[in-house]
């Protein structure tokens, strides 16, 4: 079924505008069909490739490695070990982006804790404050 790059934006969740930058990039598996009036068509598998590409730059692959990526996968069998190789460098970085938002994440928790504990005591003005003279005083909240 042919899809215009308007069905294709409703139902992938990018903009056209993204959509013409990812052609123009390069990061379609398949380069996009055009009709004779110069219209762009698309298919369910430009669908499912855009689900993963978006995936890997949201989780921060580069626009370069998702070429290269692609340009593997177009080369067919034989090239399969560079394509997993790419991945696992990729999936320890996005490993060590959890970790981090993890340690961010627990930080985050000790500050809430911190203001909730201040306010059901109703000492919200006790809580540290940089132009305060107190502050020097190594608070820690």
């Amino acid at each position: 079924m042919d899809l215009s790059i308007g069905e294709v934006a409703q139902r992938s969740g990018l903009s056209v505008h993204a959509l013409r930058f990812y052609e123009r990039e390069g990061l379609f598996a398949n380069p996009v069909r055009r009709l004779s009036n110069g219209r762009r068509v698309y298919h369910e598998e430009d669908l499912e490739w855009l689900a993963i590409c978006t995936k890997l730059r949201s989780s921060g692959m580069s626009l370069a490695e998702i070429r290269r990526y692609i340009e593997l996968a177009r080369q067919g069998p034989g090239n399969e070990h560079e394509r997993l190789e790419l991945l696992r460098r990729h999936e320890s970085r996005v490993e060590a982006q959890i970790r981090e938002l993890q340690d961010t994440l627990e930080v985050m928790r000790y500050k809430v804790r911190i203001y909730e504990d201040h306010l059901a005591r109703g000492e919200a003005d006790r809580l540290w404050n940089p132009t305060h003279p107190a502050a020097a005083q190594g608070r820690d909240d």
